[in-house]
């Protein structure tokens, strides 16, 4: 069997693991476009979640980035399974300013074990996207005991 046999619906089960994300909540993110091999996690500014700029911190860039790329992996995955970030590297390309903030993540290459991940943020002000982070990142596939 392939490693990127998609779900008949990825959606609902990325949306039923996305929904159990106490961290999403927290932070008032949700479940953007999701396709197999491809996931958008969506972000309104909120003031709170800043740093001493007035920019998006830093530290929810990534958290919303990583969950972007963790599922997208995730959504070819087989029921059961369940995903873990193994690492990523993020490179922050322009401050993260604007009203509302998209991040995505598209499988390059899954796996059995080990998917490749691209993720990128945009920060959006009107109809003005600006890229702020473009990460890659390795997912763990993990099955229970």
């Amino acid at each position: 069997m392939s490693a990127a046999i998609p779900q008949a619906d990825p959606r609902a089960r990325v949306l039923a693991s996305f929904e159990r994300q106490s961290i999403m909540r927290l932070i008032g993110a949700e479940l953007g476009e999701v396709e197999p091999g491809r996931v958008e996690i969506l972000l309104p500014y909120r003031a709170d979640l800043c740093q001493q700029n007035g920019f998006l911190h830093a530290g929810i860039s990534t958290t919303i980035a990583d969950s972007a790329g963790g599922y997208a992996a995730y959504s070819l995955f087989e029921p059961g399974e369940d995903v873990l970030t193994s690492e990523f590297k993020m490179n922050f390309l322009a401050p993260a300013d604007g009203e509302r903030f998209v991040a995505s993540g598209r499988v390059l290459k899954p796996g059995r074990r080990l998917s490749v991940c691209q993720v990128e943020m945009h920060a959006w002000r009107g109809e003005r996207a600006t890229l702020c982070l473009a990460g890659l990142m390795t997912t763990v596939r993990v099955t229970p005991r």
